[in-house]
């Protein structure tokens, strides 16, 4: 079925004769108070077309009523409703508040696509998936404002999205254990609060996220902590760091956390984390290790864990990793406990393993990515293949939903911008999937999102989003001396000296994102006008890196690079550290932003010194 350029695809429609026109002064009715909201936004966009309107909320209909909202218990599903526009109104049926929001969602990009006259036709919508969520980062280095999660839970509501993860390893304060995020500008319980109401509102579940078992480096360097920890040190810049599972310590520790955090959060369930746990049986607990081996011994503290969420209320949810890692676990694990199965490549080892979680009949969430982690600008045809793979998946597992995860590995330098593509075909994938064409998608989503009715900003997306890997997001920050990048802890691998990073490919990319432009839109809201600043600045940080990786070259080789040249590269890393300063101000609190400037100041003053 053609999806009549909307974003998120509607899974019946037929045709009716005739149209509706808007006219000024549309009454909007709502059954309930849960109405208003959801009017409200459409009375603004019809404001936007010159069509000024009022909301009603109860009491008798208005003859007349441009729009009526009721309530009808024969639809199957909360988030189910009917949408019916006549030549004489538009009404929409919903068994609750949830379907009703999402009928005007539906209501609104209509007006966008046609204007204040629209084809008449009768509509019957209901997801795929019960659970469609997005995994957002905030431990890696970034922590947003309060009000940009709140400004980003009206777009993932928007496109039908309802549950938001934010993953805290150490980014919440907790009142027993205040040396926990300090220098991190950490969430406090008032954030909480503040976050999960506004996420109700627009039928957004917050689920909590917290890391409980691997992950936990950045506690456990702290000396008050160490004695928690499989090994005696940890880095805390590094990605591992384990609880010690045989630490009876340990589990009280995680006991004191929960009592803190687990009573903010409404949702039932909560994700524990425990992926990636590479440290269990090297250290203190390699004794149990031996005898009954890594992969039991994981599922031991599993239940411990799983134990203490029990008793405050909680169902487990894990990443499956460890557990794939160890089939023969799978059918100990207990029916209860949700295995969050990702994998961020169409072709990754676990994503086609899914049905081994489903044949247990375990309960099963797929966790596609955005794929803008380690990246300036995504890596948009790896991202757009994932989720719609592991949507299928999801589909035919009979998977509770789809969670699509966001990460900030390498600081956290990708922007929260170049993400909202793939939130939102994660979105439109977990409501009706199958009529999900990613190119045309692309186009969609610069158009219900941004107002580009042109398809250059879908173009530019696409361009931007091109350079398959990492390399270019490390090369930005490598320093050219490789001594000092062999001394850095920060330094994973020698980019610039890499032959796999081909020096035509990169000489390419240059050309095209020096070539490429973002299209000046009138962004309807701050929030869109900040991701346009956004995707020039990941083109202008692709376009330093390229020059970076070309010129170090020169330099490891031993050839002159032109002083003129290395100067201007200094200057145009200051321009644009600026640049990412404001913009992760504008977004995010402090946090360790400090730690990207101090790694820009490093490679300009290089290049200073270069041209001298």
């Amino acid at each position: 079925m053609e999806n009549l350029g909307l974003l998120v695809p509607i899974k019946r429609r037929r045709r009716l004769a005739g149209r509706f026109a808007f006219r000024p002064g549309a009454v909007l009715v709502g059954g309930e108070d849960d109405d208003r909201l959801p009017l409200g936004r459409l009375r603004d966009d019809l404001a936007a077309v010159k069509r000024p309107a009022r909301v009603r909320i109860g009491g008798r209909s208005p003859a007349g009523a441009a729009v009526r909202i009721t309530r009808s218990a024969d639809l199957a599903g909360e988030e189910a409703y009917e949408l019916a526009i006549r030549p004489d109104g538009v009404e929409v049926r919903a068994r609750a508040a949830a379907g009703a929001y999402y009928a005007v969602q539906t209501l609104r990009d209509l007006l966008a696509l046609h204007g204040p006259t629209l084809p008449a036709m009768r509509i019957d919508d209901a997801p795929d998936l019960p659970r469609r969520g997005v995994y957002h980062d905030c431990s890696r280095g970034k922590v947003p404002k309060v009000g940009t999660v709140c400004a980003l839970i009206e777009r993932l509501a928007r496109w039908k999205i309802n549950e938001l993860q934010l993953y805290i390893e150490n980014t919440f304060r907790f009142a027993r254990h205040p040396a926990i995020g300090r220098g991190y500008s950490p969430f406090t319980a008032a954030d909480i609060r503040r976050i999960q109401a506004h996420a109700r509102r627009h039928h957004v579940r917050l689920v909590g996220s917290l890391a409980s078992f691997g992950h936990m480096e950045k506690i456990l360097a702290l000396p008050q902590y160490r004695h928690l920890g499989e090994l005696a040190e940890v880095d805390p810049r590094g990605f591992r760091g384990d609880l010690c599972p045989t630490d009876p310590a340990a589990v009280r520790f995680l006991g004191e956390l929960y009592d803190e955090f687990l009573p903010l959060l409404e949702a039932r369930d909560f994700n524990a984390c425990c992926d990636e746990t590479s440290q269990i049986g090297t250290g203190r607990s390699r004794r149990r290790a031996e005898r009954i081996g890594v992969g039991r011994l994981y599922l031991e503290f599993i239940l411990k864990i799983r134990r203490l969420l029990h008793d405050r209320g909680k169902r487990m949810n894990i990443w499956g990793d460890i557990i794939l890692a160890h089939p023969e676990l799978i059918d100990d694990v207990p029916g209860d406990i949700v295995m969050l199965n990702w994998d961020y490549h169409p072709n990754g080892g676990r994503i086609d393993r899914t049905d081994e979680f489903a044949a247990a009949g375990l309960p099963l969430v797929c966790c596609p990515g955005t794929n803008g982690w380690q990246s300036h600008g995504t890596r948009m045809p790896q991202a757009n293949a994932n989720i719609v793979k592991f949507a299928r998946i999801a589909r035919d597992c009979r998977a509770e939903g789809l969670l699509n995860t966001d990460w900030g590995d390498g600081r956290h330098r990708n922007t929260l911008g170049v993400s909202l593509h793939g939130f939102a075909l994660g979105g439109a994938c977990a409501w009706g999937g199958a009529q999900v064409r990613p190119s045309a998608f692309t186009r969609a989503f610069a158009f219900h999102t941004f107002g580009d009715r042109t398809g250059r900003l879908a173009d530019a997306l696409a361009a931007l989003g091109g350079w398959p890997g990492s390399r270019l997001y490390h090369a930005l920050i490598e320093p050219f001396d490789p001594a000092r990048a062999k001394r850095s802890r920060t330094a994973v691998r020698r980019v610039i000296d890499d032959t796999r990073l081909d020096l035509a490919d990169v000489r390419r990319r240059l050309e095209e994102v020096r070539s490429l432009r973002i299209p000046r839109l009138e962004a309807p809201d701050a929030f869109e006008a900040l991701a346009l600043e956004e995707f020039d600045l990941a083109r202008r940080m692709d376009e330093l890196a390229c020059r970076r990786v070309l010129d170090g070259r020169r330099v490891h080789a031993g050839r002159a690079v032109p002083a003129r040249r290395m100067r201007k590269l200094a200057a145009d890393l200051r321009s644009m550290a600026e640049d990412f300063e404001r913009l992760w101000r504008a977004r995010n609190r402090p946090s360790r932003l400090r730690d990207n400037l101090a790694a820009f100041r490093t490679v300009a003053r290089e290049a200073d010194a270069l041209g001298r």
